[in-house]
């Protein structure tokens, strides 16, 4: 599976239909908020494990992190799809880029083109 294949058939999924839309409207701005709230639901999984689990990733918590990435994925694709964008062309403009950083030796620093 390609990631323009699991954009087409994710999108199918939207409840407000997957066609493009504005920022300001509800369907991209719940969107949006799913993405920063499913990117917490990663990070909160990693806190109790290092919380409670001394830092030991077992199995089951390996798998509920898959399926929370998932979520972050799908998000990623939903805001894609309205923005007019495909993910497969994200997904290869930034491996360009970081693949660049690493060639130039530029992967640690800060800023966005370094």
């Amino acid at each position: 599976m390609t990631f323009d294949d699991y954009q087409k058939l994710a999108i199918t999924t939207d409840t407000f239909g997957g066609k493009s839309q504005p920022i300001t409207s509800p369907a991209f701005i719940s969107k949006l908020l799913g993405l920063v709230g499913e990117c917490g639901e990663v990070a909160e999984k990693f806190k109790k494990i290092y919380r409670d689990n001394q830092s030991n990733l077992d199995a089951g918590q390996l798998k509920d992190i898959e399926k929370e990435l998932g979520d972050v994925l799908w998000y990623l694709q939903a805001m894609c799809n309205y923005l007019g964008l495909s993910l497969e062309e994200v997904a290869q403009l930034n491996l360009d880029k970081v693949l660049d950083r690493k060639a130039r030796g530029a992967s640690h620093g800060s800023g966005d083109n370094r």
